[in-house]
């Protein structure tokens, strides 16, 4: 049975600048029934004001994901990189051993919102790396495009855990399929819109957690934007 996470109970941040939506538990909203899922720990929904950001701050062990959804994001950090994420863009920073960044937003009038999305990776300790990728809309519109993998197979960013991530656009009435294996855990985050997955009708903000072994029908219900993680099952939110 598919288990709705609703966009309204999750957690909420607000300090002026920063919207922030936590669907795990995430700085000072704790919430021991939503500690993670699979591999995810963290699924943050950011909301972040003209010319105001993240200053630096360090992370490690962690495999971090930010995928814009309206706007523009300014990343810098210390192993030398510094970037603008657009809609498309799907950008993997490896924390391992250490690493800082700042995130800012790139305008000094429109609001950028974007997804902050931490795996945990197969081990720690490892070397901190950073990639970043653009898939087109045509690429994602009407089907499940691979954007984050552990082999980074078909171009996707590598992700150090046994992690494929695709992202789809549908318009009302399309219909994709996926299949979860028998060992396959699957979270699926709705960006934007509605769609219907098998019966359950979900909306903007809403993820939903998969069982191993489910055959998952998506539908367009308005125009959609979506995540579909699928993720190794014995891979559990406190482990490795």
């Amino acid at each position: 049975m598919l288990s709705v996470r609703k966009a309204e109970e999750r957690g909420l941040a607000s300090f002026g600048w920063l919207n922030s939506r936590h669907t795990f538990s995430f700085g000072h909203y704790y919430d021991p029934q939503h500690m993670g899922f699979g591999p995810l720990r963290v699924i943050n929904e950011d909301r972040v004001a003209p010319d105001r950001g993240f200053d630096p701050h360090g992370h490690r062990d962690m495999e971090i994901i930010s995928y814009v959804i309206d706007g523009t994001l300014e990343h810098r950090d210390s192993m030398g990189n510094g970037s603008v994420i657009r809609p498309g863009d799907v950008q993997r920073m490896s924390a391992g051993t250490g690493v800082r960044h700042s995130e800012y937003n790139a305008s000094d009038s429109d609001p950028v919102h974007f997804l902050q999305i931490w795996i945990l990776p197969e081990r720690d300790g490892l070397e901190p790396g950073y990639e970043q990728v653009t898939f087109s809309s045509a690429k994602r519109r009407g089907r499940l495009c691979l954007v984050g993998s552990r082999n980074a197979r078909e171009n996707s960013v590598a992700i150090h855990q046994d992690v494929d991530l695709y992202a789809a656009l549908l318009d009302a009435g399309d219909r994709l399929s996926h299949r979860f294996g028998d060992d396959r855990l699957g979270w699926v985050q709705m960006v934007r819109g509605s769609a219907r997955l098998n019966d359950q009708l979900v909306h903007a903000g809403d993820g939903v957690a998969v069982p191993a072994g489910t055959s998952l029908t998506l539908s367009g219900v308005e125009d959609a934007e979506l995540l579909l993680f699928d993720m190794d099952a014995e891979k559990g939110s406190h482990g490795r």
